[in-house]
């Protein structure tokens, strides 16, 4: 075979090994790609249930509901507009979790619409100081320096 011909050859092989390899990648991580969606998103849509998504927006005030097995909280998420989501978690919620505050869920819908979350991302604005941080020891002074 001439030397032009198994160069041509060669390339068309590494081709088809990138495209395959791309290929399988994409495959594998089908059902780790997560879609995020604000309740206004969903309004007057079909529910992707059974997909993994993502919700986002603020813990709806006077929502969360506490379960008697002490895990299971039971709230609503908002956003600016009328539409909100119902969710259910089930494990231990994390610290900055509080009701008029951000949050993003992962999980599933379920066919009647609850939201059922796999883990739940509590978010603050940037102001935030941790309660074990008391601010008065931490303050800096200014003066003249010696």
């Amino acid at each position: 075979m001439k030397r032009k011909n198994q160069r041509l050859i060669l390339l068309i092989l590494a081709a088809v090994a990138v495209l395959a390899a791309t290929l399988l990648a994409i495959w594998g991580l089908r059902d780790r790609a997560s879609y995020f969606y604000a309740p206004g998103d969903l309004a007057g849509k079909p529910l992707p249930v059974d997909q993994a998504v993502r919700i986002g927006g603020m813990v709806k005030k006077g929502s969360v509901r506490h379960g008697k097995d002490g895990l299971t909280v039971d709230f609503v998420v908002r956003d600016e507009t009328p539409s909100t989501i119902r969710v259910r978690f089930r494990k231990i919620l994390p610290d900055l979790f509080q009701e008029d505050s951000g949050v993003v869920a992962e999980g599933r819908f379920q066919p009647d619409g609850l939201f059922v979350a796999d883990e739940i991302l509590a978010k603050h604005d940037e102001n935030y100081m941790p309660p074990q941080l008391d601010a008065g020891k931490h303050e800096h002074k200014t003066g003249p320096v010696r």
